[in-house]
């Protein structure tokens, strides 16, 4: 089983491990919920070294990228990141990624770490622009430094003016003595912070100056399991849950990442224009539970007849509200916000109502 620069570090801290993508990876510390609500109210450090790194070099760089991701890789100027995702031929999704444009014709592209191969596969296979392409997924470590008092407790470390990044754009510069840190405003979890990507070198230095800086706002150590609960309080699609290679980005409400843009014949887009011309049978929805239980991925959704309706993708108890939430397909026409639904689980069909994203602000928290 492959391991991150942390994982001795994580086992020493008494972390719940457990295979993730190949990788022995924390699921909780002192507790999912415990580490959920700190990372909501102060800040959190998650290990997400796992995640993929490909680098995508010289002058073809951009016209690679327009062909194989669904955004528009020419509206990022250097210095800015940006959703998006490889569409294949049908239609369905190879994964969803974050583009960086890190300087002029040079880019750095973070995929899951459950599609490393895959995607550099996909890439490979489909550099027919002649781009330089470099893995550097076993050369980088990262951390997430998350929650509203990330940025103070970083600031500590780093001559960086972390106020001066904007969401979704990135510096390089030193932080904790580790240069040429990338210093990213990013995150899965929209509870704010930065996303840090440097040399395994510097990892538990950089690891030890952050939790000794975070000390006054009580930072913790937080693992896998918060990380899920909190990107599904925020409704974030996860690549195996709402995404797939049979899963069309307009299905998934990612139509906002797929640009129909003059010149940019990008792979299906033939069949994503046809799919968006036509209307979709099935949609992506949130829903929430109006009687006591947990939904979990694969059980049943039905409308108010008990009839199928779709299947549940991601579903849990939210540690904030304390009510059950999830996401999953249903029928377009039972896609819209205020539907009343059913979950079927263990056994009884408990109400459901399809609500607004993302939970957490609909709540006011």
């Amino acid at each position: 089983m492959k391991t991150t620069p942390f994982t001795a570090l994580h086992e020493s801290l008494g972390a719940r491990m457990h295979e993730f993508a190949g990788y022995q990876m924390p699921v909780e510390y002192a507790g999912i919920i415990g580490e959920h609500l700190a990372v909501c109210r102060g800040v959190g450090v998650f290990d997400v070294s796992h995640m993929g790194e490909f680098w995508v070099k010289g002058p073809n760089a951009q016209a690679f990228l327009q062909r194989v991701t669904s955004n528009d890789v020419s509206l990022i100027p250097a210095g800015k990141a940006q959703y998006s995702c490889f569409p294949n031929e049908q239609g369905g999704i190879v994964d969803d990624l974050v583009v960086y444009h890190y300087e002029a014709e040079k880019y750095l592209l973070v995929v899951n770490a459950s599609n490393i191969e895959k995607d550099w596969e996909w890439c490979v296979a489909h550099n027919g622009a002649g781009a330089e392409l470099e893995n550097a997924s076993e050369r980088m470590a990262q951390l997430a430094v998350q929650g509203p008092a990330a940025m103070r407790v970083l600031q500590r470390l780093t001559p960086v003016d972390l106020s001066a990044i904007p969401y979704y754009s990135f510096v390089t510069g030193e932080l904790a003595s580790c240069p040429r840190v990338i210093l990213s405003n990013t995150g899965y979890t929209g509870a704010g912070g930065f996303e840090l990507y440097f040399d395994p070198a510097y990892a538990l230095p950089v690891w030890e100056a952050i939790m000794e800086a975070g000390q006054p706002e009580g930072i913790v150590p937080a693992g896998l399991g918060a990380r899920d609960t909190l990107r599904l309080e925020m409704g974030y699609c996860l690549y195996g849950n709402e995404l797939d290679d049979t899963t069309s980005p307009l299905e998934a409400g990612l139509g906002w990442i797929t640009r129909f843009a003059a010149g940019k014949d990008f792979i299906g887009r033939a069949v994503l224009e046809r799919r968006k011309s036509e209307g979709v049978a099935r949609r992506l929805c949130a829903f929430e539970l109006t009687e006591k239980g947990i939904p979990r991925q694969g059980y049943g959704i039905m409308d108010t007849e008990g009839r199928p309706a779709g299947r549940v993708t991601s579903g849990t108890m939210s540690p904030l509200m304390r009510t059950g939430i999830g996401l999953g397909y249903v029928q377009t026409e039972l896609a819209a916000v205020g539907t009343e639904l059913r979950i079927e689980v263990r056994g009884r069909l408990l109400a459901a109502k399809v609500v607004k994203l993302p939970f957490r602000k609909q709540h006011g928290n």
